[in-house]
């Protein structure tokens, strides 16, 4: 028998794919009609619900605009559906239905972003510009998170008939509980089926909504269809809280947006990897910190001993609460920015530019009228498992606020107050980055898909430090003491983008997170008589300046705030790691091996140290060392993604290539979106003639390259705008007012 092939257009290949569906399901049904089998009547039902479900399919793209191939319908997200067929929105109960038994889980819900995702005007306004920019199949790419209903229904085309009243619903509770499958590439990297509340006795799924009664009488199967283990995982959050903008939205190349799945993997709180400064007594995931358990109001068939796992998903969002009138979430919102996630350390000052007093309060020092005073301001991220500011960092805005005063209420300095009309001082430290069109303007209103580059990236990492420099001038007729006083505060947005949104001004709520004081007497200043209790302890003050000065590529201070570690703490191994790492990014490879090697006889096979001495070892040409090392790491921590890249590395180095190939195909399966691995494999599989491989690695290496060109566009935005230039390189000063802005203005840096 001869088959002929025939190429379809889009719309057409999908059609014909859901009406040879359509074809066999009839035939089952006929079968099971004439006797010709001898299946259960819950394999009817199925055939029905597939028949049912294809001939949806088949309607909605006979009108569906399929842009990105038949094959790739929900493009540019990555999500699908377990037969990569459409699903009828009809077939998700609503979440009002599931508040029938969940009346805590539902009320909870209805107040949180995952319940708003949709609906929140400024969302719609900025997907809107999206559509009439680029044409509505292009939100696709937003939907998938933020409406997933809305994105396997079809409905996401022009002139689509689709009833879309679900659209209140957001992220309802029948899209995360239909989830099947996820991976970690994100932007909506979901499986999802066809919603069931219920498995009949065989674990059939039974779809459309069940009585309560049913439910209840049966609750395990109730429990089967809609749990499953991994919805318990950081990884299952990794589908949608990571992102990254392909060149179908962009038309320019692969981009990563956000990474808080890969930030919580790297961190001290999963402890699946050995590098983070500090070590945490126990796994901590996305749920331990969002889905605490909490005393319930209502009744909850969930519930266990009165508490339930929180469905308030508490973390920054305070402009939906506000607007919405959500009080009781707005109060918790507000309670758990503030609950432990920064340490603001006003650790020392240096006066008339001479060397560095610290930490303040260890010992006396003088300051007299007439002199120039920095304050070194250490800002520790402390109690958060990824980066601040997270997610879209170019219009939430958080920021450091500094003031200083004298005993007279007369303002010295200060940074980061905001303007009338509620716009941010331009000049202060803000956990932000600039996204930078190929005009060489800002993106200003989150038009992602029009980035070329980010000019800079302030945001500060889980368990790492930043040091933000603030200088001022002590008058001649200063009333002392002076009192300093450090913040982080933080917005969802920046004023500009809420009254766009909004169309009007809006005051959004500002949640004043951390913060920290201290008082500098004019004239002597003793040593404290004992430690202020609101202060770290001495070496971990140290610990954290050393880090901050690390991140600054500030190599001999960094390294010398580590020795004071070593000091106050002799049998403490990562403080000669941190020691040995300050040297190895300073390019002294002996001073680093010395450190390491002490480190390693105070905490024999520590695998932090062994990373670095073998990156140390490879650099000095002993391979076949740095490998052994490096495979020791990859056996404590099997997740590591960086000992798999070294060790892949070293490999490669030794023309091991299968070998090679392991390591960074394992690396894969914990970042498919590693760079170095789409490099070195594209390489690797070539040499092992494993061409179709090495095609496809050496293709996504290219998409995700860097673009060599793209500095030039960073470079005219920073030129343009010298108020923020300074915030682009990690070792400034803010200086104090009169000196950059004159009497009154605002605080200027150098």
């Amino acid at each position: 028998m001869i088959t002929h092939r025939i190429a379809l257009e889009p719309r057409a290949a999908f059609i014909a794919n859901a009406t040879l569906r359509i074809v066999v399901g009839l035939v089952c049904a006929a079968a099971i009609a004439g006797g010709l089998t001898a299946s259960r009547a819950y394999a009817a039902a199925d055939d029905t619900t597939a028949t049912q479900r294809s001939a949806y399919s088949h309607a909605a793209g006979e009108h569906y605009n399929f842009r990105f191939g038949s094959d790739k319908p929900f493009m540019p997200s990555n999500a699908t559906t377990d037969t990569g067929e459409f699903i009828n929105p009809k077939s998700f109960p609503t979440a009002k239905y599931c508040g029938h038994c969940h009346q805590e889980a539902h009320a909870e819900w209805r107040q949180t972003a995952h319940a708003n995702s949709f609906r929140a005007p400024w969302y719609v306004k900025n997907t809107n510009m999206l559509q009439k920019e680029k044409g509505i199949e292009f939100t696709r790419h937003c939907e998938g998170c933020h409406n997933p209903v809305a994105l396997v229904s079809g409905a996401l085309t022009k002139g689509s008939p689709v009833d879309r009243k679900f659209d209140e619903d957001g992220i309802t509770c029948s899209v995360c509980h239909a989830i099947q499958k996820v991976d970690t590439r994100g932007t909506g990297s979901y499986v999802l089926g066809q919603p069931a509340v219920m498995v009949d006795a065989d674990g059939k799924p039974v779809y459309g909504e069940v009585s309560d009664k049913e439910i209840l009488a049966n609750l395990d199967r109730h429990s089967r269809a809609v749990m499953k283990d991994f919805y318990r995982t950081s990884e299952f959050c990794s589908a949608c809280h990571k992102a990254a903008l392909p060149k179908q939205l962009n038309d320019y190349k692969w981009q990563r947006a956000i990474f808080l799945y890969d930030e919580w993997q790297l961190s001290s709180f999963a402890k699946q990897s050995p590098l983070p400064f500090y070590v945490k007594d126990q796994v901590s995931k996305c749920q331990t910190c969002h889905m605490g358990r909490e005393d319930i109001q209502l009744s909850d068939y969930g519930a266990k001993d009165g508490k339930l796992a929180s469905h308030r998903w508490l973390g920054a969002n305070t402009v939906i609460s506000k607007y919405y009138g959500y009080d009781a979430q707005l109060e918790k919102t507000m309670a758990f920015l503030r609950n432990g996630v920064f340490n603001v350390d006003i650790f020392g000052i240096e006066r008339n530019g001479g060397k560095i007093i610290a930490p303040l309060g260890g010992e006396a020092f003088e300051i007299a009228p007439g002199d120039v005073v920095t304050a070194s301001v250490v800002i520790q991220n402390k109690g958060i498992a990824h980066s601040h500011i997270p997610e879209q960092r170019d219009f939430y805005e958080s920021w450091v606020e500094f003031e200083a005063k004298d005993a007279a209420g007369r303002t010295l300095t200060h940074s980061g107050a905001l303007q009338p009309g509620g716009a941010l001082d331009t000049r202060a430290h803000s956990f932000t980055n600039r996204l930078v069109n190929s005009d060489g303007g800002l993106n200003d209103l989150h038009q992602v898909w029009n980035t070329k580059v980010v000019a800079y990236n302030n945001t500060i990492q889980s368990g790492r430090s930043q040091i933000v420099r603030y200088e001022f001038t002590v008058p001649a007729d200063a009333v002392g003491p002076i009192t300093v006083t450090a913040k982080v505060n933080y917005r969802r947005f920046n004023q500009h983008f809420i009254d766009f949104g909004l169309g009007k001004h809006y005051e959004l709520p500002v949640v004043e997170m951390a913060a920290r004081t201290r008082t500098l007497a004019v004239g002597n200043n003793p040593a404290a008589t004992a430690p202020d209790p609101q202060d770290n302890k001495e070496w971990m003050r140290w610990n954290n300046y050393g880090i901050a000065m690390l991140d600054a590529l500030q190599y001999a201070e960094s390294a010398h705030a580590f020795e004071q570690v070593a000091k106050l703490r002799p049998d403490y191994a990562d403080a000669f790691t941190n020691i040995a790492i300050a040297n190895f990014q300073w390019e002294r490879y002996d001073a680093a091996r010395g450190g390491l090697e002490k480190a390693l006889q105070l905490a024999p096979h520590n695998a932090r140290a062994l990373y670095y001495l073998a990156l140390v070892e490879r650099i000095q040409g002993h391979l076949d060392a740095a490998a052994s090392d490096l495979r020791e790491v990859a056996t404590q921590f099997p997740n590591s993604r960086d000992a798999h890249r070294e060790l892949g590395f070293s490999l490669y180095q030794q023309h091991k290539y299968d070998e090679a190939r392991v390591e960074y195909e394992a690396l894969q399966a914990i970042d498919p979106d590693d760079l170095a691995a789409h490099y070195i494999l594209s390489i690797v599989y070539r040499r092992l003639g494993m061409k179709e491989q090495a095609t496809r690695e050496a293709n996504a290496f290219a998409d995700q390259k860097d673009d060599p060109t793209a500095s030039t566009w960073a470079l005219e935005y920073l030129r343009k705008h010298p108020e923020i230039t300074s915030e682009s390189v990690p070792w400034h000063t803010h200086s104090d007012s009169k000196a950059q802005a004159g009497e009154g203005g605002g605080a200027g840096a150098q």
